[in-house]
């Protein structure tokens, strides 16, 4: 049985990984690499043609924890770009950052066993949403993203809030940085002559806990006039919004789950082993929804004067919902994460609530 031949029968069911990983390791070397180089090189060209990014893909594999399949993503992106134009930049931006660890070489058997594996975990990934147009394929509406100078100080404010180690003053950081957030939008929306128009993006929610994180998320998104699509099975959420407002929520989710672990591990020092998953589950559900309560007031409190801008912040928000019900036609809403712990949740709540918003 020739190399492709083992391959085909892998993919279609009619030979066992183990069975099929025995006659590669003997078949010849120049044989199965090109027949499992060719395999492999199919998969990826259906994926990344059908709304999967570098980085999006990259993750999804490495966090099965093999680094030879993650060097095979990445080397496998930027064979992607040659020969393909026109190239949106930032799918190349996503490739190119896609760097190849360096090191020891991994031996052969560990490479064929990689590939054999990934090769059946690619076969099982769906198509999903084309936001960013692959290499070869004409080129969509340019995202119109927030002001850098807006973006470098948010960054700044949430990087100290992220340093300090007084609660209170993380809290104020964060607070400031959803202000100048809010004035910002409102400065965009009484800019008539700027034409933009929603968009999506992905952004991954790494376990343990993701269901928990991903509230979190969806609560920031909300405070900010954005929703989100939350996909367990693939590890991230699809956030749907203008993009100066999800350059936003992608700021601020990031650094508030630093802060909330950094709180998560000062308050759970005293919680017993057996209770330690419900105390971080239950902390977790409780800081996402009084993190999204404060958003919520310190929008309101930005607003109050700006009557006449609110038909158009609703009209916005219409927009949101429609793009993202053209995209996800029926969604399904999960029910929420249980709380085990009493411990946990007054716990989280007083870590998103330690300081007075100003």
């Amino acid at each position: 049985m020739s190399a492709r031949e083992i391959i085909d029968g892998v993919r279609s069911g009619a030979l066992g990984y183990e069975d099929a990983l025995d006659a590669l390791t003997g078949a010849p070397a120049a044989e199965t690499d090109a027949a499992l180089s060719a395999a492999l090189s199919g998969e990826f060209e259906r994926l990344f043609g059908n709304g999967w990014q570098p980085a999006e893909l990259h993750r999804a594999v490495a966090r099965r924890g093999n680094p030879i399949q993650g060097r095979l993503v990445a080397d496998a992106a930027r064979d992607y770009l040659r020969g393909r134009d026109p190239v949106d930049e930032r799918w190349r931006d996503q490739a190119d950052a896609l760097r190849t660890p360096e090191g020891r070489k991994p031996d052969r058997i560990a490479v064929l066993d990689a590939s054999l594996d990934l090769l059946a975990e690619l076969r099982r990934m769906p198509r999903i949403e084309i936001l960013i147009p692959p290499p070869g394929t004409p080129l969509t509406t340019v995202p119109h993203h927030g002001d850098q100078r807006i973006l470098d100080r948010v960054r700044a404010l949430l990087a100290k809030a992220e340093s300090t180690e007084f609660p209170a003053e993380a809290e104020t950081y964060s607070a400031k940085a959803q202000e100048l957030i809010t004035r910002y939008r409102i400065e965009e929306v009484t800019v008539a002559a700027v034409d933009v128009v929603p968009f999506a993006r992905r952004i991954g929610v790494d376990h343990p806990y993701e269901s928990e994180k991903a509230g979190l998320l969806d609560a920031v998104a909300r405070a900010n006039t954005c929703r989100t699509v939350w996909s367990q099975d693939l590890g991230f959420s699809t956030v749907f919004g203008f993009d100066t407002d999800i350059d936003a929520v992608e700021l601020l989710y990031t650094s508030l789950l630093v802060q909330a672990n950094r709180a998560m591990v000062r308050d759970e020092k005293n919680v017993r082993k057996a209770r330690l998953k419900a105390f971080r589950r239950s902390f977790l559900v409780s800081y996402g929804i009084r993190i999204g309560e404060r958003m919520r007031q310190t929008v309101e409190r930005e607003l109050t004067g700006h009557d006449d801008l609110l038909p158009v912040l609703r009209n916005r928000e219409v927009k949101v919902h429609e793009a993202m019900d053209r995209v996800f036609p029926r969604t399904v809403r999960v029910r929420g994460s249980r709380v085990d712990s009493l411990e946990g949740w007054e716990s989280g709540r007083a870590a998103a609530d330690e300081a007075e918003l100003r």
